[in-house]
């Protein structure tokens, strides 16, 4: 494996990046980050916001909800035990081979599915809600595309809640230490973030937009913009997530988690 680059790619190949890191990563991170998630938790970030104090998806027993980019459908599983009517999907067919692990673990299943989030296998207006927690969004090429297509599966109204990276932190170094406190590149360069492997093929990839890029891609493709949620770092709470933790997260935002309806 080499060092990452900065360099476009295009929609295949991001989502055979994605499916190959994540094919390859799912273990190692579910057993880094597992006990911190939870089997059947729905936790939006780093900071630890919880659904299940911080309701941005309302009353959710009776609706029709969908998880985008899935991962091992911890969110999914919360959901369902609420008494929403779930269904879920993820790029990586090992992500949701450990679903079903956690599924058997907790006696709470979860219907999934192997998906692109740019060609969503469900028909027109089948959800009341969609959500992700850093789930496929940060990783497509034309978020407007895969964005178009959760609002063509939404019912008119219908909410929309997604937490990625803060736009900012791309100007940052992966660092959560205070050397990290430093701006190295500049915040209004797009171009991607991807690791390559030994011969050069992309396995790994995140696409930069900027807080004004969100808004331009939600509005555009048919969402009315309801909150923009930047997470303080909670006392006492000392996690390090790569480039998350308490020294950097009290004083620069890592999340944004965006909420939106159909119009």
């Amino acid at each position: 494996m080499t060092g990452p680059v900065r360099v476009e790619l295009t929609e295949a190949q991001s989502s055979r990046a994605s499916r190959t890191y994540w094919d390859s990563a799912a273990g190692e991170y579910l057993a880094e980050h597992g006990e911190f998630l939870g089997d059947d938790r729905f936790i939006w970030c780093p900071e630890g916001v919880d659904e299940e104090h911080a309701q941005l998806l309302g009353p959710v027993r009776g609706r029709r909800v969908l998880e985008v980019g899935c991962g091992a459908a911890q969110c999914a599983r919360w959901l369902t035990k609420q008494g929403a009517n779930v269904v879920a999907f993820d790029i990586s067919v090992e992500q949701l081979r450990l679903a079903r692990q956690l599924d058997a673990r907790t006696g709470t299943s979860v219907r999934t599915v192997a998906a692109d989030a740019t060609a969503l296998p469900y028909k027109n207006a089948t959800f009341d809600i969609v959500c992700s927690a850093f789930g496929a969004l940060p990783f497509v090429a034309d978020a407007g595309v895969a964005l178009g297509e959760i609002g063509r599966t939404l019912k008119p109204g219908g909410l929309l809640v997604f937490s990625v990276t803060h736009p900012i932190r791309w100007a940052l170094p992966d660092d959560p230490t205070p050397a990290g406190l430093r701006i190295t590149h500049s915040y209004f360069d797009r171009t991607p973030y991807v690791e390559v492997d030994d011969a050069g093929t992309p396995v790994y990839v995140e696409h930069h937009r900027t807080t004004g890029d969100w808004i331009r891609e939600l509005t555009s493709a048919g969402f009315v913009i309801d909150d923009l949620l930047e997470p303080e770092w909670p006392a006492g709470h000392d996690l390090v997530w790569g480039g998350w933790g308490p020294a950097r997260g009290r004083l620069v935002p890592g999340t944004a988690i965006w909420s939106a309806h159909k119009a």
